[in-house]
């Protein structure tokens, strides 16, 4: 096991983790920037180190930086968390060529799956449906036009090297399949350095079923069941529950053990997370996280399993302690992201906290890193807070959210706390009657009354 974790990155996800490996027995290492100096894994982690000013490019991103902390502290491994370098190739492999362990999966399955074209026919080759569309990158807006003319309109393209959101764009019809190429390509390019697009079929009506997935060095891979992260506004996921209300017993097993054999046979190791559209009771793969979800949350309430401490375990080599027949499902959970955003406009808000009281009882979970007096910097994601809770059934966790939410208090900031409250009192969340396009399609109809009575 190793003796010293340095956590390369902030807010609630490196408390998530410095507190995985303070119950495994493991010395942490917090790094920072100077915005995050008093940042609660910054306080509670064994040692820190400040790796450069507010700007994630000279500081979170800074990979030499990181890597000279590592050095000068002795630590063991080097842990991504989410977003900045966790899916960063480079990053991997120079973890590895200085003598750290990554925790996390192989450079090379971070290279493969972080390519959306590469990934896509990685995984047809194991027998993964997925959307129709292009089998590899379309190269030219000719090519585009063929395309789109087989698969039938609207269509979406979408960024090769993307993700977020970024890079993609819908043309209805064919006169505005060239305007949203043009800008597919441009917003890829300034996004990720990278301006190649695939094209898929546009479904109308889909539900994101994701399934949570972890490996280890011996072959051995098994899934912890899905989620459905179908409450989205702009592509980036608000509300997720675990299991899905749309999905019966054996689509569950279908789609899980399917994933769970397509990871095992490309030899994958960690945590990952291979997400689908679901439409009409079929399964469309559309791209594998290679790192650790914001919303890992709900699959530990439901199985029990720390996903945090496997990720840690798996890293170190050893195999995995049970198998697929061992992981158990109990009950229902659902998770609220809580953003310091307007509720209304979704501007971001940062500020101090002047008073914060996190609910509880019964079922409850709230991983954040904020507190009393914490001032939340303007450089980062607006992320301050998960909301987690867990129910013997699917009504009973809403009603233990629907009583957490009210309970809740984050004062001197906004944040999406009555979004959220509004969210789970809508007819169609209760009966679980959405998909990815539901959220948007009430907002809109929510500014459409307001702007009625003016």
């Amino acid at each position: 096991m190793f003796e010293k974790v340095l956590i390369a990155n902030r807010g609630e996800i490196a408390l998530r983790i410095h507190r995985a490996c303070k119950e495994m027995g493991i010395s942490t290492v917090a790094v920072h920037s100077t915005a995050d100096a008093d940042a609660m894994h910054v306080r509670l982690a064994d040692e820190s180190v400040c790796i450069g000013p507010p700007p994630a490019k000279d500081s979170y991103l800074n990979i030499p930086a990181i890597l000279e902390a590592a050095a000068i502290t002795g630590a063991d491994a080097i842990h991504p968390g989410i977003g900045f370098m966790s899916e960063n190739q480079r990053f991997a492999e120079l973890v590895q060529e200085h003598g750290f362990t990554f925790i996390g999966p192989s450079p090379e399955h971070i290279r493969i799956m972080g390519d959306k074209v590469t990934a896509k026919a990685t995984v047809m080759e194991q027998g993964l449906p997925t959307v129709p569309g292009s089998t590899g990158a379309v190269k030219s807006l000719d090519e585009a036009y063929q395309i789109a003319k087989k698969t039938g309109y609207p269509v979406l393209i979408k960024a090769a090297a993307g993700g977020g959101g970024k890079g993609m764009k819908v043309a209805q019809n064919e006169d505005g399949l060239e305007e949203a190429w043009s800008l597919a390509r441009g917003e890829a390019k300034a996004a990720f350095g990278n301006d190649e697009v695939y094209m898929e079929k546009y479904l109308g009506n889909p539900r994101h079923i994701e399934i949570q997935l972890l490996g280890d060095h011996h072959g051995n891979c098994v899934h912890f069941g899905e989620r459905d992260c179908s409450i989205q506004r702009r592509h980036q996921k608000v509300v997720e529950e675990a299991p899905s209300p749309a999905l019966n017993a054996k689509e569950r097993e279908f789609i899980g053990n399917l994933a769970a054999k397509t990871a095992g046979a490309i030899a994958y190791r960690g945590v990952g997370t291979m997400e689908f559209l679901y439409e009409d009771g079929e399964f469309y793969f559309i791209e594998m996280n290679t790192r650790l979800q914001v919303e890992h949350t709900i699959t530990e309430m439901i199985t029990g399993v720390d996903l945090v401490r496997e990720q840690i375990r798996v890293a170190t080599g050893v195999p995995l302690g049970y198998t697929q027949e061992d992981i158990e499902f109990n009950g229902h959970s659902i998770q609220c992201r809580i953003n310091a955003e307007n509720p209304d406009t979704f501007i971001p808000s940062p500020g101090k906290i002047t008073n914060y009281h996190a609910p509880g009882g019964l079922g409850v979970r709230v991983d954040s890193a904020i507190y009393e007096g914490y001032k939340i910097p303007p450089n980062y994601d607006s992320l301050i807070a998960k909301l987690v809770v867990s129910g013997k059934n699917r009504n009973e966790c809403i009603l233990r959210l629907k009583r957490t939410l009210g309970e809740f208090v984050i004062g001197g900031v906004d944040t999406l706390l009555p979004l959220h409250s509004r969210i789970i009192a809508q007819p169609d969340f209760i009966n679980g009657d959405y998909s990815i396009h539901w959220l948007e399609k009430y907002l809109a109809a929510e500014d459409a009354k307001k702007n009625a009575k003016k």
